[in-house]
């Protein structure tokens, strides 16, 4: 009970762009006395909100902790579903893996797990993910679509669209995706997701949608084995980035792209992801389990596979591989 008037209370402080809000509004909308509204109000000082308080006019948030949080995070939600229920930690093995657990208790669609650090992060095929605390978001989002099984794949391209939309709005940067899973700048990964799927036979039950963004890293925070690779928001373009509001961006794109996707179908996720695709076009070297292919990137299917025409004129459907431009 106590957490849900903190949070209808960071609800309506977060409002109309955080302007005074009455105590009595408050108290109408978290059903709360207000006395116990300015109880509240003093645990969020407590915890490093700056909150004005001036007679007759009520509250507003002057400034937040830098540190990230539930209520940091919610404070910058402006998507109806994704990001509506909050589960953080500061220090996590692996959001995806807790994603998986609150899924399988029945979470809502929409709950996300944010965590400041992880220590057992992955990427695709278990590869290690770098994820130190305080720099990046580490993040999964809980999605669930009313598809059949092979069309799984889709919300890997859309997620994609949505973060390549949310880095360009916040940061002015202009990012470009890699199939399956990448999202880069001039060249370098600043962004990774994981797709992992529960289905039944009758079609898929949820899908956990994992993102890891480097943010706020400077070179030396990177192992030198991605020192030439990997890349942060931070390096380019020299500024401290607010992770709480790209977290915000990033859900809000996804839900109007979901939206988009559920009414519409896949053919306008995928014309925007081909146009912010790094490899149409361009020859290729795809590496998968079995094999190696040379050849030009085409497109992809409906079900998100990759096409790549080789020097003869074959064209292959990669489903799964390294891809090298």
């Amino acid at each position: 009970m106590q957490s849900q008037i903190r949070k209808k209370l960071i609800e309506a402080l977060s409002r109309d762009d955080h302007q005074f809000v009455s105590g009595q509004h408050i108290a109408e909308l978290t059903g709360a006395t207000r006395t116990a509204v300015w109880k509240h109000i003093e645990d969020l000082r407590k915890d490093g909100y700056e909150i004005e308080a001036v007679r007759r006019k009520g509250y507003r948030i002057v400034s937040v902790p830098s540190t990230l949080s539930a209520d940091s995070i919610r404070m910058n939600i402006h998507s109806a579903v994704f990001g509506k229920n909050i589960h953080y930690q500061e220090t996590i093995g692996s959001t995806q893996k807790t994603a998986n657990e609150l899924a399988n208790e029945g979470a809502e669609e929409g709950t996300i797990v944010v965590a400041d650090e992880q220590t057992l992060g992955r990427g695709r095929l278990a590869r290690k993910w770098h994820s130190p605390k305080g720099t990046g978001i580490w993040m999964s989002l809980l999605a669930k679509p009313r598809i059949p099984l092979q069309q799984a794949p889709q919300l890997t391209l859309l997620t994609a669209v949505a973060v390549v939309q949310a880095i360009e709005e916040v940061t002015g940067l202009q990012a470009q995706i890699k199939w399956p899973n990448d999202i880069l700048i001039k060249g370098k990964k600043v962004t990774g997701i994981l797709t992992e799927m529960q289905a039944e036979a009758d079609g898929v039950h949820s899908i956990i949608i994992g993102i890891g963004m480097n943010v706020n890293q400077v070179a030396a925070d990177f192992p030198e084995e991605l020192s030439d690779k990997a890349t942060s928001l931070k390096i380019e373009t020299g500024l401290t980035h607010s992770r709480e509001q790209i977290i915000g961006e990033i859900l809000y794109k996804f839900e109007n792209l979901y939206h988009i996707y559920q009414s519409k179908g896949f053919k306008v996720i995928k014309a925007l992801w081909e146009s912010y695709a790094v490899s149409i076009g361009k020859v290729i070297t795809a590496t998968t389990m079995n094999d190696k292919i040379i050849g030009i990137a085409m497109g992809i299917t409906d079900e998100g596979v990759l096409l790549i025409k080789d020097d003869k004129g074959r064209v292959h459907s990669i489903y799964s591989a390294d891809i090298e431009i």
